[in-house]
């Protein structure tokens, strides 16, 4: 998905183009891998090309569906837990599964933010009182870094990949 770079509008078209941006980001770092590079462990962490993709699909979840719609983790479309398992990545799982599940969960995001406005306001235990602006801005926040975790691993892999 191409999405163009909106400079000037409302806050919130340019927010929500910025997220859109990232998550754009974060899916063009595993273009054309294949499955075993898509899995393959360049670093300590759990943190895959793959598995950034899974985890931020489970931020989507756990932001949208399980706070903003108020969903229990059972009514949502896959993992939406706060922990480690928002990285895990089954064995029968391909990256363009993976891919189509980050983009379902971001579509999903989409239309559980358009129920909002951007000062409205929710309680979570763990940050506190927060809008859906910050929800928004925090996902750029995480999908940015993301995709630069990613990048990194892109670089990483297009390097020991033997040259023609």
């Amino acid at each position: 998905m191409t999405t163009n770079r909106i400079t000037d509008g409302t806050e919130r078209a340019i927010i929500e183009n910025m997220l859109d941006r990232n998550r754009a980001a974060l899916i063009e770092t595993v273009r054309g891998l294949s499955e075993a590079d898509a899995r393959r462990r360049l670093v300590a962490s759990l943190t895959t090309p793959i598995s950034l993709l899974k985890h931020a699909a489970g931020a989507e979840r756990i932001w949208f569906q399980r706070f903003w719609a108020g969903l229990e983790a059972s009514e949502c479309d896959g993992y939406s837990e706060r922990d480690e398992g928002t990285f895990t990545v089954t064995d029968d799982e391909t990256l363009a599964g993976v891919i189509a599940e980050f983009e379902r969960a971001s579509l999903r995001s989409r239309e559980i933010a358009a129920r909002f406005d951007l000062d409205d306001t929710k309680h979570m235990p763990l940050e506190g009182t927060v809008s859906l602006r910050w929800t928004l801005l925090a996902m750029i926040e995480e999908f940015a870094r993301h995709a630069g975790h990613g990048d990194i691993l892109r670089e990483q892999l297009d390097q020991a990949a033997p040259r023609a």
